[in-house]
């Protein structure tokens, strides 16, 4: 076999080495001054919301298990695993053991304007290096923004046409890498040798996986999250990637689309981690419209005196994206939380897109089991430019023949139609209370006031967050 290219090809490739360049030379040479008061204020909300949805996950039985058997070897206690134990451990074990845990739930943030869980693919590597090193908090919110910056680009940059492998296999390890070499404060060489060496250890993950199920797609953040702080270690040392790396791996191996331009476009002014979203449904965002859509039908229907016994049918009208979630018989929770028919069903049946429409107890209750085989997924016609790009129109039949239908333009939760604050918060607090009855409050301080915590070691902020008394 030969390979062989075009000049359009060798073009685009030169370009997006140059856009990589300057990329990372400009994050490595950027100070935590110069990083923007929303970007640093952003920061500390992405960590907090992600901490929390780790220690959701704590009590799931696969997680348990697998951060269980992630620690039961280890003799360096430097890192907090985020379970209701806060078992210290060495940074890579808790780097797995917390990115194993981050994208359970699906209540972590992620990125609005390209299919991307940057905090998650950062965090769970970078909050093990700072505990580990002693870091202090305004070092981890730099490295964090910054990373996010480099994950976010390259999402944009390298488009996937249609959803073929999963962000968190594509772009997890990269994130990882890139948050690593800027907490340790590589220089521009070595931390592009980093994070193109992570942008070559990426997972062949299937998109279809989440779609059915298949709970190796929660491990693939957490194996990133090692294989990021390998490629740290490593790529300094002559084991490191090219410019080139990243174009080589989505556009050559993958075959996504490039737009290198995009990676250095207003560098500095548009700060990707303020383009988030955070999530109050514990489920894909691709659904997250129609679930919103489908709770307004539920106060209608509570305020009529009605239940969901009544509905005969469920049609739903959603977006591209949305029309991929189309399992009816989800086998596993995560599999539920990929699945317009259950969401659909079970918000209608629960009242609620939270955890609680997602939980296991949903996979066979009866009524949740009809209503998903009323579902009926349709086109929404003209949709519209970002942000309303994923709206959604659901519509109920009901036993007398009525029809009601409520459409939403763009789901709540990024920056055209944020949560505030107090919402996240209490979010926060009903995540964490019950497990680390400290956290929702220290949290709430860091949120508050991110600089004021700025030369604090991270590790201290730990123990207070994890810290149980001694009578409990």
């Amino acid at each position: 076999m030969v390979l062989t290219t075009t000049a359009a090809d060798e073009e685009r490739r030169t370009q997006a080495s140059e856009g990589m360049r300057a990329l990372v030379r400009w994050a490595a040479e950027c100070p935590a001054e110069a990083v923007a008061d929303a970007a640093m204020t952003r920061a500390a909300l992405v960590l907090s919301d992600d901490i929390a949805a780790m220690v959701a996950a704590q009590g799931e039985p696969e997680v348990e298990a697998a951060q269980t058997r992630l620690t039961e070897r280890v003799h360096v206690r430097e890192a907090t695993v985020f379970n209701r134990r806060a078992p210290r451990v060495d940074r890579y074990s808790a780097a797995v053991a917390n990115g194993l845990a981050a994208t359970w739930c699906e209540l972590d943030e992620g990125y609005r304007v390209a299919p991307a869980h940057a905090g998650a693919y950062v965090l769970p590597a970078l909050l093990a290096e700072a505990e580990a090193t002693g870091q202090d908090m305004q070092e981890v919110l730099r490295a964090l923004a910054l990373g996010y910056e480099i994950v976010g680009r390259c999402a944009r940059a390298f488009r996937f046409a249609s959803l073929t492998v999963h962000p968190h296999a594509a772009f997890g390890t990269m994130g990882a890498a890139a948050g690593i070499g800027l907490l340790r404060g590589y220089d521009a060489e070595a931390l592009l040798a980093t994070v193109s060496a992570g942008a070559t250890m990426v997972l062949a993950g299937p998109y279809r996986h989440a779609i059915e199920g298949a709970l190796v797609r929660n491990l693939w953040t957490g194996v990133s999250a090692w294989s990021g702080m390998r490629a740290a270690d490593l790529a300094p040392l002559g084991l490191g990637g090219i410019a080139a790396s990243p174009f080589d791996v989505f556009a050559g191996c993958f075959g996504s689309d490039a737009d290198p331009a995009v990676l250095t476009a207003d560098l500095g002014n548009r700060w990707a981690i303020v383009d988030g979203y955070h999530k109050l449904f514990a489920c894909c965002q691709y659904a997250h419209s129609a679930v919103e859509a489908s709770l307004k039908l539920g106060d209608r229907l509570a305020a009529a005196g009605r239940s969901s016994d009544d509905i005969v049918e469920i049609i739903a009208e959603t977006h591209p994206l949305g029309l991929t979630l189309t399992q009816r018989e989800p086998p596993t929770v995560l599999s539920a939380k990929f699945s317009l028919p259950h969401a659909l069903a079970a918000v209608a049946a629960r009242r609620t897109g939270g955890q609680a429409a997602f939980a296991r107890d949903t996979l066979d209750d009866p009524a949740i089991a009809r209503l998903r085989q009323t579902v009926r997924l349709r086109l929404y016609e003209a949709i519209g430019p970002w942000p309303k790009d994923r709206p959604a129109r659901v519509t109920w039949r009901l036993k007398d023949g009525e029809t009601w239908s409520e459409a939403v333009q763009s789901a709540r939760g990024g920056a055209d139609r944020p949560f505030s604050t107090d919402e996240l918060i209490e979010k926060i607090e009903a995540l964490t209370r019950g497990v680390f009855h400290r956290m929702p409050d220290v949290l709430r301080a860091l949120i508050a006031l991110p600089r004021s915590f700025a030369k604090k070691p991270w590790r201290e902020i730990v123990d207070e967050m994890t810290r149980h008394d001694s009578a409990e």
